[in-house]
């Protein structure tokens, strides 16, 4: 519940307000660490020694409180500069000093790594998205490696999704006509997860290939009968695959370039696994999109790259390929496709290519200053969805959440919406059940729940899939109040008339 001195509408704007600075001094290190350590809770007792876990022992913060509240921890601008210089970050493509800031999201934890119980101390890391200059390539500052995320364990399961699996359905047998794929082509999916595609094109015949690094998921592809290597793909691995069953005609990368840190060797890799004439699609959020939709959700530690077609047509230009076709899609917001071939391939370059291209020029992404202006984009719906959920607490309402996906876990804790502002969330997946939301501790329940509570909103952390999801809730249950979709900005649908309030 909200503290009584917060459930007021002027209490609901001080608890947006509620701001502290801290410099840690420990060993004569002075640390300046801007931090979002949203909705810590002061259950038990008025003082607790809070610890404060990152990529460095720095030691505990005292902090005193009568309530439960939001707690933040800031720094200035000056600060916060000083604080990164003994970290300089180099473009993970083309090697140039990364100097301009796409977004500062503070510490986060790791998305997808769900606790099994409640206030236990989470490891925090930093989240910050930067841009290059020279080759316009967006992404994060590294402070984790790829095995500490990608790890057996790993829950997302892309079976789980209906519209999912449709989108992977119709993509191959639209590949299938449009290669004439025929039984026995030879087809390697890289991060094939569960099996989510390859099943379809088992179905057709073809000789089906997946690479995953995740044991969870490998050994549910495994478990479908399609032959999965358990690996990270790059440039070494391709040459393994190619001397086992040869190259490939087509290659599918279904939103794994994103969680590639190197890139150029995964693109070197795509090269050395295709046929002379073989086709890579490479399917990834639109960088473009994702800045007009205000989407900033979707940047986690996963996600190492943001890609537009100006920086992806680099990458793939120096490894020795070439795009030769695009194509738009609406899944997770905002889409690119990238139809990719070797260099000297004949398959010729649609006007689509131009089209796209010169759309991101006109935004003015091979600039720096629509990158810059990015971040009062994020602080502004981050303030109206502060105030959204507030208001309708404040009335005495209650707002529990639909979905555990990795952006959910980022808005939550960017914006400080924890346990105390929704009751618990929902998942379909059986994995993700009976654990929490990292960072805010926000228990993931089985989606009968919502049926059983007595919730007036739900949020729908997954907004991409709004649709599929309230036409879900509203045929399985008596629900029928109001959703809260963030996204591109905060607004209510009700679940009777399905239109924004």
């Amino acid at each position: 519940m909200v503290p009584a001195n917060l459930q007021t509408p002027q209490g609901s704007q001080k608890w947006r307000s509620q701001r502290y600075s801290a410099s840690i001094h420990r060993q004569g290190l002075c640390r300046d660490i801007e931090i979002s350590l949203c909705h810590i809770l002061f259950r038990h007792h008025p003082h607790h020694r809070i610890p404060l876990y990152n990529a460095r022992q720095i030691g505990m913060l005292d902090c005193a409180s009568s309530c439960s509240m939001f707690v933040y921890l800031s720094i200035s601008q000056s600060m916060r500069g000083s604080a990164m210089k003994s970290h300089v970050a180099l473009c993970r493509h083309c090697n140039s000093k990364l100097e301009i800031c796409l977004a500062d999201l503070g510490l986060m934890p790791i998305a997808n790594d769900l606790p099994d119980t409640q206030n236990i101390p989470e490891r925090l890391t930093p989240l910050k998205v930067m841009v290059c200059s020279q080759c316009r390539l967006a992404q994060t500052v590294d402070y984790k490696n790829p095995d500490e995320i990608f790890r057996d364990d790993y829950v997302y399961f892309s079976s789980e999704s209906t519209s999912w699996l449709e989108h992977a359905r119709r993509y191959v047998d639209a590949m299938i006509a449009r290669f004439d794929l025929t039984p026995g082509s030879r087809h390697i999916e890289i991060a094939s997860n569960d099996g989510y595609l390859l099943q379809f094109s088992k179905a057709h015949g073809l000789s089906a290939l997946g690479v995953e690094p995740c044991g969870s998921v490998a050994d549910a592809a495994r478990a479908k009968g399609i032959e999965t290597w358990q690996d990270f793909f790059g440039a070494e691995l391709a040459d393994r695959i190619v001397s086992s069953g040869g190259p490939a005609d087509l290659v599918t990368a279904n939103n794994v370039f994103a969680h590639i840190p190197d890139v150029n060797g995964f693109a070197s890799g795509i090269r050395k696994i295709l046929k002379p004439e073989g086709v890579a699609t490479i399917e990834v959020q639109h960088l473009l999109r994702l800045m007009q939709r205000n989407q900033f959700d979707t940047m986690y530690h996963e996600h190492f790259s943001y890609h537009s077609l100006i920086a992806a047509s680099r990458i793939f230009r120096a490894a020795g390929l070439r795009v030769f076709d695009v194509e738009e899609l609406e899944s997770h917001g905002g889409s690119i496709r990238f139809f990719v071939c070797r260099d000297d391939a004949d398959h010729p370059i649609s006007a689509n290519v131009d089209r796209i291209l010169q759309e991101e020029l006109d935004h003015g992404l091979d600039g720096d200053d629509v990158y810059l202006r990015f971040a009062g984009q994020i602080e502004t719906l981050k303030g109206h969805l502060v105030d959204l959920v507030t208001g309708i607490r404040a009335e005495g309402k209650r707002i529990v959440a639909y979905g555990a996906p990795a952006k959910g876990v980022t808005l939550l804790n960017y914006c400080g919406i924890g346990a105390d502002m929704i009751d618990f969330t929902v998942d379909r997946a059986p994995s993700k059940q009976g654990k929490f939301l990292p960072g805010v501790d926000i228990p993931i329940l089985h989606p009968s729940a919502i049926a059983e509570s007595d919730a007036d909103f739900i949020m729908i952390l997954p907004w991409n899939l709004s649709d599929e999801i309230i036409a879900q809730v509203v045929s399985a249950s008596a629900y029928r109040g109001g959703f809260i979709v963030p996204m591109p900005t905060p607004h209510v649908v009700h679940a009777l008339t399905r239109q924004a309030a």
